[in-house]
């Protein structure tokens, strides 16, 4: 019996002691498969990386994706009009979430400066896709040439500021982060053709996907599809492939060697993971979501000014990864609607505690408390749970998964 005849029966062995039904298992075939009878009763039986490693690689995963789906399409038709806005901008903040965790949560590479990415996308998306106005360029152009527009264009000035990024690294990197973001708020003060100027702004990109106006009302049989629900469903659309295609790419080599150059670059670099690719790569990936969402959030808002685009929107994005969750997609989810619905929350305590006003005339107002709140959870999180709302969330599984247990 040679070696690998050898190993198979080993396996076959182990299979049998296992489960009782060693032939049920396709080692022979290589595929790593077990039947269904096998599999019943035991979600997380793997014999196979790639069966490990697929993203949804359970049926409770795929049942509450399924279901969750379902509500968020639903969602904007049950809904008022201004939770609509709300879940929109969640969304908005999900996708640019997810471009920040892919450089800052899995690459290990610390960013002020994604505002400035956002703000360019939006530019781009209004220059492309707005009307012409008296002192700003407007082409009218679709958003099916809008959107892709929006993320190459962020995506290649990122892949131009990344040779500078990757030659530092911490603290001097978000100082250099830091020092682009402030170099272009300037650039978009004065570049009044493409921005309106400070105080004034310009018009966004005109909602037309496909020749279809989306800032018109249809009917689809009993279904009436404002508007806002249009929009929401865009967003939608984008953060699902957005966001499958980013996890694709983090379970994959990519994510592997962003991991490696996050944990210990020099290690990685000796192992043979070229740094400077790897973190152009994460610059450029980050820059074009970046790219995506501001131009979804510009028209969103429906008016843009060269002020929005600040250290506070980078701090929020910030904090939609730190208390989502570094390095996971589904924790980016959860922290951009912890950030967007809380200070919603905290609008609701006006009504309740007298001190804390929605104006400047209390002891507090609500953008005060709100920043206090997310200031002191990114406190927390870091110090206590670095993997965010999503930790607590493994956490609080494991613990029924395990019982009656305590491992």
């Amino acid at each position: 019996m040679n070696q690998s005849s050898r190993g198979q029966s080993q396996l076959s062995t182990v299979a049998h002691r296992l489960t009782g039904a060693a032939q049920e298992y396709d080692f022979a075939g290589g595929t790593g498969r077990v039947s269904r009878a096998v599999r019943r009763g035991r979600p997380s039986l793997y014999t196979s990386y790639t069966a490990d490693q697929a993203l949804l690689n359970t049926p409770v995963k795929r049942f509450w994706f399924v279901v969750l789906l379902v509500i968020a399409v639903a969602a904007p038709f049950l809904i008022a009009a201004d939770l609509t806005y709300l879940l929109t901008m969640a969304v908005v903040y999900a996708i640019g979430g997810i471009g920040l965790n892919l450089l800052t949560g899995y690459a290990g590479q610390v960013s002020l400066g994604h505002a400035f990415f956002l703000g360019l996308g939006a530019y781009t998306a209004a220059v492309l896709g707005g009307a012409p106005g008296n002192t700003t360029w407007g082409l009218g152009l679709d958003l099916a040439i809008v959107l892709p527009a929006a993320a190459v264009i962020p995506g290649v000035i990122g892949l131009i500021v990344a040779p500078l990024a990757t030659r530092v690294r911490g603290l001097y990197l978000a100082v250099l982060t830091l020092g682009l973001l402030i170099l272009g708020e300037h650039l978009f003060k004065i570049m009044t053709p493409i921005t309106g100027g400070q105080g004034v702004g310009r018009g966004v990109a005109q909602r037309t996907l496909f020749g279809a106006d989306l800032s018109a009302t249809y009917a689809i049989g009993p279904v009436i599809v404002t508007p806002a629900a249009s929009l929401y469903l865009l967003c939608l659309v984008l953060l699902v492939v957005l966001g499958f295609t980013a996890r694709n790419l983090m379970r994959g080599r990519y994510g592997r060697a962003f991991a490696a150059v996050r944990d210990r670059d020099i290690a990685a670099e000796v192992m043979g993971v070229n740094l400077l690719r790897t973190k152009t790569l994460a610059f450029a990936l980050s820059s074009a979501y970046a790219g995506i969402a501001g131009a979804l959030f510009s028209m969103l808002i429906g008016r843009i000014a060269p002020e929005q685009w600040n250290l506070f929107l980078s701090i929020d994005f910030l904090a939609v990864i730190v208390i989502g969750g570094i390095a996971t997609i589904s924790g980016t989810l959860i922290g951009a609607c912890f950030v967007v619905l809380v200070p919603r929350l905290l609008e609701e305590l006006t009504t309740v505690i007298p001190w804390i006003t929605v104006s400047s005339g209390g002891v507090l107002n609500v953008f005060q408390l709100q920043t206090i709140v997310f200031g002191v959870l990114i406190i927390l999180f870091i110090t206590l749970e670095p993997r965010g709302l999503f930790g607590l969330w493994v956490r609080v599984r494991n613990y029924f998964k395990a019982w009656p247990f305590s491992y």
